[in-house]
Order: C-alpha cells, then structure tokens, then sequence
C-alpha cells in the first residue's frame, strides 16, 4: 500500500492536531523538523475534529489546518467532521 503524508509548520497551533492525528491513526509514522512536523502512514491519513475539540477542551474549525498545512500526498476526502488523505478508488 502506497504512503500518504502532510507536513505541518511547528507551532502552537499545530500542537493539537498533531497529537489528535497521532491518537487517530496509530501506524502514522510522525517525523519532527526545526520548522516542520512531517506524518507518514500507509493508506490514509484522518483528521477528526472531535479529537482536536477533545485535546484543545474548545470548538475547532477543522479549516484551521490549512493555515499551517505545507504539503500533502494523497487525495482529499473533506466533510464538516473529518479531514482525511487518501488514496481512494
């Protein structure tokens, strides 16, 4: 199965979603940079913003993450409730 990924400036406000992406998504291979945090994983890649909510203990747009999103691999499959990449049939 061919990897996915995105890549994340380090900051505070991505603090969050990558711990939230790590908790979701535990064969997420997450790599950290001086100025970037890049994530791995076979398949798919899912963002939930409910476990971002959980671990900021407050509302969270789930368009927040392309303020500090760099880069991604894969297609994107976005809703109200989910962010994921993927490669989808």
């Amino acid at each position: 199965m061919k990897n996915v990924f995105m890549a994340f400036q380090t900051n505070d406000d991505t603090r969050p979603i990558i711990e939230a992406i790590e908790q979701d998504n535990p064969e997420a291979k997450i790599e950290y940079y001086p100025a970037m945090v890049k994530i791995d994983a076979p398949g798919q890649l899912i963002i939930r913003k409910d476990s971002v909510e959980e671990i900021l203990g407050r509302s969270w747009d789930l368009q927040e993450i392309h303020i500090n999103l760099i880069s991604i691999s894969g297609n994107i499959d976005e809703t109200d409730e989910s962010f994921t990449v993927g490669w989808f049939r």
